[in-house]
């Protein structure tokens, strides 16, 4: 526009209007707009005063605006831009209108298809865009990658905070559910973390479960809530197909200064987020790095714990010389005496991540403590570091073979006493973190399992007659006796998964019922000697179906429930049925689900009878009213009895679901007579229970509305 770059404010108007029925933007940008992005009366929607950045998704001006350019060389500037998979030419033109300077600046969208074939416009695409997407993209989480970082990002210099966050146990995850529940477990965090940033931030897969957080021009205290929002909002989410995995992430986080490169700022991000792994689950920032070992309970709002140790040693000296050496990591307690420590134990718990034991103590000593904390599994939890000057051959391995993990031997060495501990901890938390992913892959694999199960069993009770919550208190019973009995003695050696197996068998105790006659099962009034003979008979009727299940005879769980479906009504003193066994004849399986069976039933409404208190029943079957128990299954309930009281609940008939089968000529008998109910019931069932040889002994194991029949 030589001349034609002079017009006035009409003409430039007219010109525009024209311009506007070919190009999709046309506008005047004078000097302060070209340099400070200020429209006047205009803001965008994002609250950015330029509609450059609104159109161009950019917060910053171009670097290379040839509006800009067009305006400081006084000429014409033409450029391709790229954004959404859309090509744009953008003209700049200098222009003076009444004499003052502008650039009108004309965008149109270009029909790339017309001017091209696929394969050139993909590489026009590329060369426009400045990189290489996918050169520069993450191919599982979609977000940038390594190379960026290197390529794009690691000398820059910012004001931005920086961080790095890495997911806790990725490797067992992969280990244990495999690679795809990886995978997902990281797209899943991913997911999370871009929720929960701003566009302009940058998120960095650094490595295989580590990423690099970067956020421009973020205030200190924004910085660290959002870093502990991110960390909370990863943790009560679940892996989508994978419950039984809890995800966490340790971040570590520092604010970048402009002076100062990524590079650099990263260097102490991760040595926060290790901090931050030493407890896992957490946010360590220069705002909370001082304070990250205190204990968890504390009131000062940091995440940041220590694990407990408990030195046990009856010489104060000894036990201040090693307080001093480890109260900085970690919370102390003391103990004087084996006694004490046992004290401690029951309080504590899980709670304590350590002992630190003496072996020679006046009173319980050291070989004490192991053999209690080994009868009471505590050592499966809480490792043992054995303290002592005594360093005999004889003493040193019988304390390993009674199961400590360790050896430290006086006088202390602090960095030895350091190491031990740290790394005894350490051993510990992964070891209980796994056998927690573990149990509930195996929870999760037999909750199938134990719906089948209960289906069926429940379908027995309600054939019987029976309150719905019969099976469920079996259920919970078995399971508790079970837990009891292993604390009490080593002589049944069951374990975890056996536990399991007897617990959900108990639900097919009653399951040959499903092969008694209706009119005998669900008969209200006393059955006839012949009667109560067919009843026992759904001991041996559910262990025939049990023992022809074909290929699944084999099965653990078959073999378990054949035993408590059997064996179940037989008595410690060899006067139950159908075989008359005797004491441990009987397996431990069915003498738990008997105990438990007897126990609901007296606590549990039934036609003949009404509901026995909890005391009552206890007292009942303690003093051998009900049949005759295994001694220390009878101590188990007794230790136990406060818990079952709490834990189990039985449905009263106004809340039983199932239809009540009682007759109004029964009801009636009931109402006219003058003996107590109660009287009544008792010498009913010790007459049906004649026959088996102890006429002052009632079986108060009833399934259905008749004794004897569960």
């Amino acid at each position: 526009m030589n001349k034609g770059t002079a017009m006035t404010r009409q003409e430039s108007e007219v010109m525009i209007k024209e311009l506007s029925k070919v190009f999709d933007v046309v506008r005047l940008l004078d000097e302060e707009i070209l340099e400070t992005g200020n429209i006047k009366d205009k803001t965008d929607i994002e609250g950015f005063p330029c509609k450059c950045y609104s159109f161009w998704k950019k917060r910053n001006n171009c670097k290379n605006c040839t509006s800009r350019e067009a305006f400081r060389k006084k000429n014409e500037q033409l450029k391709l831009e790229y954004l959404d998979a859309n090509i744009y030419q953008v003209i700049s033109k200098y222009v003076e209108i009444d004499g003052k300077p502008y650039v009108m600046e004309l965008i149109n969208q270009m029909n790339a298809d017309a001017v091209m074939d696929e394969d050139g416009r993909n590489e026009l695409i590329k060369q426009l865009s400045g990189y290489n997407r996918e050169l520069y993209t993450d191919a599982l989480t979609g977000i940038y990658n390594r190379r960026y970082y290197e390529e794009r990002i690691r000398n820059s210099n910012m004001s931005a905070g920086v961080a790095m966050i890495d997911l806790d146990d990725f490797k067992i995850y992969n280990d244990t559910f495999g690679h795809d529940a990886g995978d997902l477990a990281l797209t899943t965090v991913v997911g999370i973390i871009k929720d929960n940033i701003r566009r302009t931030d940058m998120l960095i897969r650094m490595g295989g479960d580590e990423f690099l957080l970067v956020m421009p021009d973020i205030a200190e205290q924004a910085f660290t809530d959002k870093l502990n929002q991110i960390q909370e909002k990863i943790h009560v989410t679940k892996v989508p197909g994978y419950s039984q995995i809890r995800i966490s992430v340790s971040i570590g986080g520092v604010l970048s200064n402009r002076g100062s490169t990524v590079e650099n700022a990263i260097r102490t991000a991760d040595q926060f987020m290790y901090q931050a792994k030493t407890c896992k689950n957490m946010v360590v920032t220069e705002q909370n790095e001082q304070v990250k070992d205190q204990p968890e309970d504390s009131n000062n709002g940091s995440k940041a714990y220590k694990y407990r140790i408990l030195i046990v040693d009856d010489s104060e000296m000894n036990r201040e010389i090693l307080s001093e050496i480890l109260n900085e990591e970690y919370d102390i307690l003391e103990a004087d005496s084996g006694e004490t420590c046992i004290d401690m134990l029951r309080k504590y718990e899980t709670g304590i991540s350590l002992v630190l034991l003496d072996i020679v103590m006046p009173g319980m000593d050291g070989f004490g403590v192991l053999n209690y904390m080994n009868r009471h599994h505590y050592l499966e939890d809480i490792p043992v570091i054995m303290i002592s000057s005594e360093d005999s051959t004889e003493t040193v391995r019988r304390a390993y073979e009674m199961g400590v993990s360790d050896y430290i031997n006086r006088p202390f060495d602090a960095g030895v006493v350091h190491r031990r501990v740290y790394n005894t901890i350490k051993l510990y938390a992964k070891q209980r973190r796994l056998i927690t992913l573990i149990t509930n892959q195996v929870y999760e694999k037999e909750k199938n399992n134990r719906m089948m199960v209960g289906i069926l069993s429940q379908i027995v009770e309600f054939r019987n007659g029976e309150s719905g919550s019969h099976v469920l208190n079996i259920n919970v019973l078995t399971g508790m006796l079970l837990e009891s009995l292993v604390q009490h003695t080593d002589k049944y050696n069951i374990n975890w998964s056996e536990r399991l197996l007897i617990t959900t068998a108990s639900a097919l105790h009653d399951i040959g019922k499903i092969g008694i006659d209706d009119k005998i099962l669900n008969k209200p009034g006393k059955l006839t000697d012949e009667e109560f003979k067919i009843m026992q008979n759904h001991t041996i009727i559910g262990a025939s179906i049990l023992e022809n299940m074909g290929s699944y005879q084999d099965e653990e769980l078959m073999k378990v429930a054949y035993q408590i479906c059997r064996w179940h009504h037989e008595r410690y003193d060899g006067k139950g049925y159908p075989d008359g066994l005797k004491g441990d004849e009987i397996p431990i399986s069915a003498q738990v689900v008997s105990l438990a069976d007897v126990y609901d039933a007296l606590v549990s409404e039934r036609v003949y009878k009404k509901a026995y208190s909890h005391e009552k029943a206890i007292e009942m079957i303690v003093n051998g009213e009900c049949g005759s128990f295994n001694p220390i299954l009878l101590e188990c309930l007794l230790d136990i009895q406060e818990q079952i009281k709490r834990k189990v609940k039985n449905i009263t008939p106004e809340d039983n679901p199932l239809k009540k089968r009682e007759k109004k000529e029964e009801l009636k008998e009931f109402e006219n007579t003058k003996e107590d109910f109660m009287d009544i019931v008792s010498k009913n069932m010790q007459k049906e229970y004649s026959d088996l040889g102890n006429d002052e002994t009632a079986d108060f194991s009833g399934g259905g509305q008749n004794p004897g029949s569960a």
